[in-house]
């Protein structure tokens, strides 16, 4: 068993071979110690994550394919996080998650490692502890749920909640109507079914192939997730045997062709930031402003809430990531790399678009040019996002007067008041909602529209933050906005009636004073006092070294690797 990493735990006659197998020795036989591969299923399943409950099952799976392959399989329980329960927002936890994740699969006796996530923040917190520690590794995503309905219309997991709860405050739905939905709309297991960031990043973390062609958008529910998992067991016992890890996989190329498949299936603007810490990792030369120049001019070719009409189930029924891809196959680095060991434009062969409503032809766009754009100004020095395919058309080219807010809680006290200072063409701006201000970014910058608005019909404006946003939700939205306001971004020196200036085309996000006067402006106490201060514990060591959103928001220390070596033993 020396040739494979696990057999400097097990192998040899010394007292300390004897603990490490004799204490495995519940369920194991000695065959399991002969020189089999051990791979840990590091497995994000929890009845607090309810989007990942169902990964035990997956589990299960992948371990029969693992025997089958001659492998011993090892349930791995990591670091799980819940988008809808954790609080203050579980982009906080990613970074933790990946770092605990990353010293369990180096510390423990294993070869190879199948990476099983879903909801939001799992899938890229297990690439990034995969990348740093660079066994081999395959990821699963849990897949998304089935299409909910309420009331013969079809529900959109994240998306409806943002789109009805407006109509409550606008007066057009009623509360108790409002509550009949909840039990309508998660109507099986998996993730959000809509284009939000879990759909996206099981999606990209196949393009980047780390994923078993053609799993990615499995519904959690449909059997064939099991058979694919099945599969993908066998996969990690022979990724093993041939040595091929992240390392290897994970080039510059395969992330300009995970931002291709970003911009042709409207996919979350979380990506951006998850995307980059990953590559941070791997140590990859990856930039905020490559989403731009790569893939700003795709095609948006899926019709896919919240950008679109239809959901996931849709999405895969139609023809899923492949017949996607197949489509603008000319514009993907063909070297690169998937677990299988052959080139990801090699899987595409049969791709085909099986409804035309839901993935469009490439000469049939929804949009001719929908990647993310990245913005620069003196709003935005080292540059913030904005999701066009999200956005009003009419509000990509913007001249409006700034109503501020300093928090969340600002924002919340004071949107609904009927005295507000607001109008359809002002500009919302919210701080102290990035990385350190907050702490840890949450998905707030698609603020609500002031009520008084709502009634008058506005349905859009422009909101400014250094914050995220849902992956499933909507709007004319700029985001991660960098540096944020807590670290020193003019962002905290905009003041109420002060214009802002949004030019999508020319990308471009300014304050309309004279520079001199805006270097001469230092922030107000309150907004300075609406910034995080933690004592202890996880949130001090994040506040004091976290990164802004366009690096990635990782920790400065944990930012590349450390590879699977560890030099001293335990006894």
């Amino acid at each position: 068993m020396a040739e494979h990493r696990s057999g400097q735990w097990y192998s040899g006659t010394d007292r300390n071979a004897y603990i490490h197998r004799a204490w495995m020795r519940r369920g194991l036989s000695a065959h399991a110690f002969d020189g089999r591969p051990h791979i840990a299923i590091a497995n994000t399943a929890s009845d607090l994550t309810p989007c990942n409950a169902h990964l035990n099952e997956v589990a299960e799976s992948v371990k029969q394919g693992v025997y089958e392959a001659g492998g011993i399989p090892l349930n791995l329980p990591v670091v799980s996080l819940g988008e809808t329960l954790v609080r203050p927002t579980a982009m906080l936890w990613r970074n933790m998650a990946a770092m605990a994740i990353e010293e369990m699969l180096r510390a423990n006796p294993i070869d190879g490692v199948v990476l099983l996530g879903g909801c939001d923040k799992t899938i890229p917190a297990l690439l990034m502890a995969a990348a740093s520690v660079d066994l081999p590794a395959v990821v699963i995503p849990g897949g998304p749920m089935l299409n909910g309905t309420f009331r013969g219309r079809t529900l959109g997991c994240g998306t409806d909640v943002w789109r009805l709860s407006e109509e409550v405050r606008a007066g057009t739905l009623s509360e108790a109507e409002f509550l009949q939905s909840e039990s309508s709309m998660i109507r099986s297991r998996g993730h959000c079914n809509t284009m939000g960031t879990a759909s996206t990043m099981g999606l990209l973390a196949e393009a980047l192939g780390m994923v078993l062609p053609g799993l990615a958008g499995t519904p959690a529910a449909d059997s064939r997730l099991l058979e694919r998992s099945h599969e993908t067991g066998r996969l990690a016992v022979e990724m093993v045997a041939a040595r091929r890890t992240p390392s290897s996989l994970l080039t510059r190329g395969s992330f300009l062709n995970a931002i291709v498949a970003l911009a042709a299936i409207g996919g979350s603007t979380n990506a951006v930031v998850h995307l980059l810490a990953i590559a941070g990792r791997i140590g990859v030369g990856l930039t905020q402003d490559d989403f731009d120049a790569t893939g700003s001019g795709v095609p948006l070719l899926v019709d896919l809430q919240p950008s679109g009409r239809f959901l996931m189930e849709d999405f895969f029924r139609a023809g899923g990531l492949h017949a996607v891809l197949r489509e603008v196959r000319d514009l993907l680095d063909p070297s690169a790399l998937t677990v299988t060991g052959k080139p990801l434009v090699e899987h595409l062969g049969d791709g085909e678009i099986w409804d035309r409503e839901v993935i469009r032809p490439r000469a049939e766009p929804l949009q001719t040019h929908a990647g993310i754009a990245v913005l620069h100004g003196n709003l935005a020095p080292d540059g913030a996002v904005i999701k066009p395919a999200a956005a009003s058309p009419h509000l990509l080219h913007h001249r409006g007067r700034a109503v501020v807010f300093d928090s969340i809680e600002d924002m919340h006290a004071r949107i609904d008041d009927p005295g507000l200072d607001v109008d359809a063409d002002s500009v919302l701006v919210m701080r102290g909602c990035g990385p350190r201000g907050y702490p840890g970014m949450p998905e707030v910058a698609n603020m609500p529209l002031p009520a008084k608005l709502l009634r008058q019909g506005v349905r859009d404006m422009v909101r400014i933050c250094d914050g995220r946003m849902s992956g499933t939700a909507y709007g004319t939205v700029v985001l991660h906005v960098s540096p944020e306001a807590a670290a020193g971004g003019p962002l905290a020196l905009v003041r109420t009636g002060d214009f802002v200036i949004l030019d999508v085309a020319a990308r471009r996000l300014d304050i309309d004073i004279p520079a001199d006067e805006l270097a001469a402006r230092s922030p107000d106490e309150a907004t300075v006092s609406a910034y995080a201060k933690p004592r202890r514990g996880w949130e001090r060591l994040y506040v004091e070294t976290v990164q802004q959103a366009n690096t990635g928001a990782d920790l400065d220390f944990l930012v590349g690797s450390s590879g699977d070596t560890v030099s001293r033993e335990s006894h």
